[in-house]
């Protein structure tokens, strides 16, 4: 008997053994899949992705089925203020202690690069919705990054582009002092300068700056017809204030601002941006679609969504798709069958990545109109031109992509 119950336990022990394996990949297929957004939750670009960004991830979600490859997806969300070092030790943590499957948004674009680099390492899918540095999609390219933001060359060909017809051909920058405000107003200087026109200086204001008086005052004495704001956030929002206090417009400067979202203008007032103009990929009136996506996002947040929180559904629901139709988790199929299939949602038709992870949008040139003739909630704009998909954007091999062939 007590042979017979040794060799009993013996064989308990070795079907127990055996079990693990199995009953380790019922508990790791059962998990939950989590998709973490790295944002600024607090600070300067809290309304340029933030909260609203994890709410329309939450809702491609929803709209995708709420799981993927059978287990239950769950988004997270963390502050990396907008701190390369802190962006850079969340997605390390995130990824190693946490198995983050995929890391959206990310702040500034320095934030940015910082995430990018992380996620190239831990070869991880980076979702970008809010950088938009071409730098991203430039040498410091990822095979696991795409850019779902527009980047700054698309909106200063916008803006720039639109501004060089009408004989505004003298500027003034006041820019934000960081990578994306450089990269902004040097695209932008392009532009200008292949239309003939000329910059006559600039001035670079630290990313959180309350007080642009200084800044204003020397665009003013410019006498450039153009002060072109390469800012964004709570910074463009002070500086247009502030320029509207300077009489700026009324005494015949325009301002262009090259980042200017429906946040802002609602934040600083409708007629006190009358007559801005302004370049994106997505605007809640735009279509039936985007105004009845609109209408569920506005139940939820009490406001319209930003082009940029609107990136944050496309991408989310994308590298779903991408993920199902791959039927993997993994980084470089996954990132394969993200370039192969189109991108179609309610504001995206057809639209195809890029070499080197620029997602191509339609883009958009509007004036903001006066109050008098909004015909319904968050009637802002009029439409100035559409510029289709890809002729915004610069050819992959611009900035160079190591990952663009020649």
């Amino acid at each position: 008997m007590v042979a017979l119950t040794r060799r009993g336990t013996i064989a308990a022990l070795a079907a127990s053994a055996l079990a693990k394996p199995a009953l380790l990949r019922a508990q790791t297929t059962s998990a939950p899949i989590s998709v973490g957004l790295l944002s600024d939750v607090g600070g300067p670009y809290k309304e340029v992705g933030g909260p609203g960004s994890r709410l329309a991830a939450e809702m491609a979600v929803v709209d995708f089925g709420g799981a993927l490859l059978d287990r239950p997806v769950q988004i997270l969300q963390i502050d990396d203020q907008n701190k390369a070092d802190l962006a850079s030790a969340q997605a390390r943590q995130w990824i190693d202690d946490q198995g983050v499957s995929v890391l959206v948004d990310g702040g500034g674009s320095s934030a940015g690069l910082a995430i990018q680099q992380v996620t190239r390492e831990r070869k991880r899918i980076y979702l970008m919705t809010t950088p938009t540095s071409t730098v991203l999609i430039g040498k410091q390219c990822s095979p696991y990054g795409f850019q779902f933001a527009a980047d700054t060359y698309a909106l200063a060909k916008g803006v720039g582009g639109e501004l060089s017809k009408t004989g505004n051909n003298t500027w003034f920058f006041i820019t934000a002092d960081y990578e994306f405000g450089t990269s902004l107003q040097a695209n932008t200087e392009d532009f200008i300068l292949k239309a003939g026109g000329k910059v006559l200086g600039s001035a670079r204001a630290p990313l959180g700056t309350t007080d642009f008086s200084a800044y204003l005052l020397q665009a003013q004495a410019s006498g450039a017809k153009v002060i072109g704001l390469a800012n964004a956030g709570t910074d463009l929002q002070n500086c247009v204030k502030q320029a509207a206090e300077f009489g700026i417009v009324k005494n015949g400067q325009l301002l262009a601002t090259l980042l200017m979202m429906i946040s802002d203008i609602l934040a600083l007032g409708q007629d006190v941006c009358q007559g801005l103009v302004l370049c994106n990929s997505f605007y809640c009136n735009q279509s039936s679609e985007t105004q009845a996506w609109t209408d569920r996002y506005a139940a939820k947040m009490g406001k319209p969504p930003t082009e940029y929180n609107a990136a944050a559904y496309a991408a989310v629901m994308h590298w779903m798709k991408s993920a199902q139709a791959a039927n993997t988790l993994d980084a470089d199929t996954v990132a394969a069958k993200m370039r192969e299939l189109p991108i179609n949602d309610f504001y995206n038709s057809d639209i195809r990545i890029q070499a080197n992870g620029c997602v191509p949008h339609k883009m958009y040139v509007w004036k903001v109109k006066p109050v008098s003739e909004a015909k319904r909630k968050w009637d802002i704009y009029n439409l100035v031109s559409a510029i289709p998909s890809p002729d915004a954007y610069a050819p992959p091999a611009t900035f160079g992509c190591p990952l663009v062939r020649a």
